[in-house]
C-alpha cells in the first residue's frame, strides 16, 4: 500500500497469554494445561532478552493474569512501569472472568493504553497513537450473554465507536488492531469446532468487514496459545496470534515493520522461552507435561463428530497423538499417519499447517 507519509520503520514484541500468578494466588487442578507457577519466571526471561533489543514498544494482547485477581494485576502494572519502552495491553477472558471486573481492569492500566478518566461503564477499549501516523486500536472481545456465560463477541456500542474512530484513518500511514479472539480460523474448522469456536471472535465477518472497509490488513490476537498466522483472501486480512508464555512451546515474537520505496512489510521473528532457574530444560519439561494431559482433549476429538468412534477404539489411537496439541502450538505443523484408519487419517492430517508461515516469516503488504 502507498501513503503519503514519509518512510517509516519501527520494532516491537509481542506476549500473550501470560497469565500472571503470584505463589498463594495459584489455583491447583489436576487437569491444568497452564504451567502459571512458572508464569513471572517466563516473563522476566523475556523481558531479559528485550532488553537487548531497541524496541519501540511491548504488546501483550490479553489474559494477562490467571482470572483476574487484583494483586496479579498489581504486580504486572508495577513491573510494566519500569521498562524503558511503551507497553500497550487489552484484557482476555481470564483477566474479566465476571462481568462485575469490567470496571477493575482499566485502573491499573492506564499508563498502558487506556486513558485515564474513562467515564463510560465497562469500555475496554482504545485509540492510541503510539509512534508518529501509527495508531493502534485495541478491542474488547470479551462480553457475557443473557445466563451470564463468557462468549466472544464485540458489543454494537464498540463497533460503532470503531467505525467512528476509523473514519480518521487518513491522518495514520498505518493502523494495528489488537483484539484478544481470533478474527480468523487458525486450524481445520476452528470455526464450527466445539473445541475450537470458543477461541473465535462469535462476530467475526461483521468485524473483519469493518476492517476491510478501512483497509487495515494486521490484527493481533492470543487466547488460543498457539503459534499461527492466518489470512483471508476475502478481506485481505492477517490475523497473528501468539501462543501463551505459560504453555508448550512458550513463544513470543519481534516484529519490524518497514514502510519505503520497495514497499510495507512485516518481518516475523519468534523466540522461545528455553530455560527458567526452576526448569533448566523448560521446553521439554513443559512439553511432556502437555503430553501428560493430552488424553482427555484428543479421545473427545476421536469420540465426538465428525468421527464418533466408539471409545475401545479411539483408546487404541490416543497414544499416537500424545504431541498432538504441542505439534498445533508450536506452528507449522505437518502430521503423517499412515497407520490410521483412512477417515481418522484424513481428519488428523487436516490439521497439517497451511500457509504462510507461523514462526519466522515476511508478510508483504
Amino acid at each position: 500500500m502507498a501513503f503519503k507519509f514519509k518512510p517509516f520503520k519501527f520494532k516491537f514484541a509481542i506476549a500473550s497469554d501470560l497469565h500472571i500468578a503470584l505463589p498463594h494466588t495459584i489455583w491447583h487442578h489436576p487437569a491444568r494445561f497452564h504451567l502459571v507457577e512458572y508464569s513471572i519466571s517466563a516473563f522476566e526471561s523475556v523481558l531479559a532478552h528485550l532488553a537487548n533489543l531497541d524496541i519501540d514498544f511491548l504488546l501483550l494482547p490479553g489474559d494477562l493474569t490467571q482470572h483476574g485477581e487484583a494483586e496479579n494485576h498489581q504486580w504486572l502494572a508495577d513491573r510494566l512501569a519500569h521498562l524503558p519502552y511503551p507497553v500497550y495491553v487489552i484484557a482476555g477472558n481470564h483477566d474479566v472472568p465476571k462481568i462485575e471486573t469490567f470496571d477493575q481492569f482499566t485502573p491499573h492500566y492506564t499508563k498502558f493504553g487506556f486513558p485515564q478518566g474513562i467515564t463510560a461503564p465497562r469500555k475496554l477499549y482504545y485509540e492510541q497513537e503510539i509512534l508518529p501516523h501509527v495508531r493502534l486500536i485495541g478491542l474488547n472481545s470479551n462480553q457475557f450473554d443473557e445466563a451470564e456465560q463468557q462468549i466472544g463477541w464485540i458489543d454494537q456500542e464498540q463497533l460503532d465507536w470503531l467505525h467512528i474512530v476509523l473514519e480518521r484513518s487518513e491522518d495514520y500511514a498505518l493502523n494495528l488492531v489488537t483484539i484478544h479472539h481470533n478474527v480468523l480460523e487458525h486450524m481445520h474448522e476452528q470455526s464450527t469446532n466445539a473445541l475450537g469456536k470458543r477461541y473465535m471472535l462469535g462476530n467475526n465477518h461483521q468485524l473483519c468487514e469493518i476492517l476491510h472497509r478501512a483497509n487495515i490488513k494486521l490484527v493481533f490476537t492470543g487466547h488460543l496459545h498457539v503459534q499461527d498466522i492466518a489470512y483471508s483472501d476475502r478481506y485481505d486480512l492477517y490475523d497473528i496470534t501468539t501462543g501463551s508464555l505459560v504453555s508448550y512451546p512458550h513463544p513470543y515474537r519481534v516484529l519490524t515493520y518497514c514502510s519505503d520505496q520497495a514497499g510495507d512489510r512485516l518481518e516475523i521473528e519468534s523466540f522461545r522461552v528455553k530455560s527458567i532457574p526452576e526448569q533448566p530444560d523448560f521446553l521439554h519439561f513443559s512439553r511432556e507435561w502437555m503430553g501428560d494431559r493430552s488424553h482427555p482433549f484428543v479421545l473427545r476429538l476421536l469420540t465426538h463428530a465428525p468421527l464418533n468412534l466408539p471409545t475401545e477404539v479411539a483408546e487404541t489411537l490416543t497414544p499416537e497423538l500424545r504431541y498432538f496439541w504441542a505439534n498445533i502450538a508450536d506452528g507449522d505443523a505437518q502430521f503423517h499417519f499412515p497407520q490410521f484408519p483412512p477417515a481418522v487419517k484424513e481428519y488428523f492430517e487436516a490439521f497439517s499447517d497451511v500457509l504462510p508461515l507461523d514462526n519466522h516469516t515476511t508478510i508483504h503488504l
